[in-house]
């Protein structure tokens, strides 16, 4: 008896063992391909903008402000969609993480990702992908484009014109950019040059979403994103405290610059989102 039970027992094992493969889920790596099934729209390929224009020419204040928008929307928005694209495979690569399922590209993708992002490489898995929650994030269009007119005096301080430098960052190594004109003895900082605004914007955004003085706004950003909330620009205002050695009047400042500017910039997308429409009908 015992006998015939073990080869029946054997039997259905060995069913089983054959079966298996074909109710198993094959686990696709999370690579830049897979990104189109979580709904994003691709990354538009922009023209490298390598000239400023001259805003100055505008003698309405109005026009000005919205030619300065007009320039540098598209380029925000898609560096934003760039960083949803990373936080969507991050996601993506951490779920198939939790359930086991690792494999040599997603670990790549990781990789790159902690490097790029200053993540501490000797770090767990689970730390990682803590801080990166936390880093691979937009930063809000309105808090982009209103830093971007503040910084650079709407586009047209000499950082900006010369080195296509909106938001005033520095760099450490000689002849990496413009010297200040009023730099402090004893100072060997310099204004950092880019060869496209893309190059500005992308440098910002890493700046914010990395370097340690931005902690608070990226903790703000976080509790939003736990609170399934709308990343809002207003907010996240309150972690800029280092960004400016006027510190809170800084902030408050931009915050002022928003509320005045953001109808400006609402009917630009409005009538870039109803221009889109027409073009995709008239394809049709």
């Amino acid at each position: 008896m015992r006998k015939k039970l073990f080869i029946i027992f054997f039997i259905l094992v060995c069913i089983a063992a054959l079966l298996l493969p074909f109710f198993s889920k094959y686990e696709k790596p999370a690579s830049e391909k897979d990104i189109a099934s979580h709904g994003l729209p691709p990354i538009p390929t922009l023209a490298p903008r390598t000239e400023i224009p001259n805003f100055d020419k505008f003698n309405d204040v109005r026009e000005k402000k919205k030619e300065f928008f007009r320039y540098l929307l598209p380029v925000i928005e898609a560096e934003n969609l760039r960083i949803l694209h990373e936080r969507q495979q991050l996601l993506a690569i951490e779920s198939a993480f939790s359930r086991g399922f690792e494999n040599a590209q997603d670990k790549k993708q990781l990789a790159r990702l902690v490097d790029y992002y200053e993540v501490d490489p000797t770090l767990d898995s689970a730390e990682q992908f803590e801080l990166l929650k936390r880093r691979v994030d937009i930063i809000p269009t309105m808090m982009v484009l209103v830093q971007a007119a503040n910084e650079s005096a709407w586009g047209m301080s000499r950082f900006a014109q010369e080195g296509l430098n909106l938001f005033g960052q520095w760099c450490y190594r000689e002849g990496c950019g413009l010297v200040p004109e009023q730099r402090p003895e004893g100072m060997n900082h310099e204004v950092a040059k880019f060869d496209h605004v893309a190059q500005s914007v992308r440098s910002y955004m890493r700046n914010i979403n990395t370097h340690d003085p931005y902690l608070e706004l990226r903790q703000i950003r976080q509790v939003m994103r736990q609170r399934d909330e709308q990343v809002r620009a207003i907010p996240l205002l309150s972690g800029l405290h280092s960004y400016s050695e006027r510190g809170q009047d800084y902030i408050d400042e931009l915050k002022a610059m928003i509320r005045v500017n953001r109808p400006i910039v609402d009917a630009i997308i409005e009538q870039e989102d109803a221009a889109t429409s027409e073009a995709a009908a008239a394809s049709n």
